[in-house]
């Protein structure tokens, strides 16, 4: 009886706050239309709006679109691809982590994409620091040198394709005026076949101890041992005497020159 008692109670100064807290007035902030439309405004006008508060907007929106230009448009999708299939060409499962891969591939891709980053800031961003150029003429300057770095690793074949399926084909004479929405896929799949190609050489000779091993193991009928376990210390002592990790790092990097 006691229980039901209290439960009674409890239910009862819930339904007494929630009454309250109902009833209470709360106090609202609204926001003017002529607020709204002198945003609105600034952001349309070209010098006569509030200068801060445009740059804060391309901030944010450059922010929001770097990830996305990180993968996609620079030599991180190649990097991290090429890295991952070491890793399970050892056989090695979580070593090195992901947060290690991850790492490298940013910082080989930083040290890639670093000619490309100083002519964007040489001749967009430091002239528009200086007001010498407008914003139409840093984005203009920042896509036509990305574009440039995209073409040159990307097949005349795959970007053949998406011409083609644009129906475009023939439309610019030049890299320069080819959409981005047509060069980006192009250079992805040429990124994909790059990294496939070199993933499939790392295969081979690790694919042989496993093979050497395998067959040893079935002549001397241990059949409940696994090849995979006494096979890893064999490729990690061939990674290492060959400096496995010297040589991807220098293939990948020349890849790209």
């Amino acid at each position: 009886m006691e229980i039901l008692k209290n439960r009674r109670l409890w239910l009862g100064l819930g339904l007494l706050a929630g009454l309250i807290y109902f009833l209470t007035p709360v106090t609202a902030f609204a926001v003017t239309t002529d607020e709204i439309t002198k945003t609105i405004g600034d952001f349309m006008t070209n010098g006569n709006g509030d200068n801060a508060v445009v740059n804060n907007f391309i901030l944010i929106t450059l922010l929001s679109v770097i990830p996305i230009i990180l993968v996609m448009m620079t030599s991180f999708t190649r990097t991290i691809m090429v890295l991952s299939f070491v890793r399970n060409s050892l056989g090695t499962q979580q070593n090195p982590p992901n947060q290690v891969l991850l790492g490298l591939a940013l910082f080989l891709t930083f040290f890639v994409m670093r000619p490309v980053y100083t002519d964007i800031y040489d001749q967009a961003i430091k002239p528009y620091q200086a007001q010498e150029i407008s914003q139409e003429v840093v984005f203009e300057r920042s896509e036509v040198r990305i574009k440039e770095f995209m073409y040159q690793q990307t097949r005349k074949k795959d970007l053949e394709l998406f011409l083609d399926i644009a129906d475009e084909k023939g439309k610019y004479p030049s890299y320069k005026e080819v959409p981005l929405t047509i060069m980006t896929p192009a250079f992805i799949i040429s990124e994909l076949r790059t990294a496939f190609s070199i993933g499939f050489l790392l295969f081979i000779p690790f694919l042989i101890i496993d093979m050497v091993v395998a067959s040893i193991l079935m002549s001397m009928g241990m059949f409940m041992l696994s090849p995979v376990m006494i096979a890893l210390p064999f490729k990690l002592l061939l990674f290492v005497l060959v400096d496995g990790w010297y040589l991807v790092v220098e293939s990948l990097v020349r890849s790209f020159q």
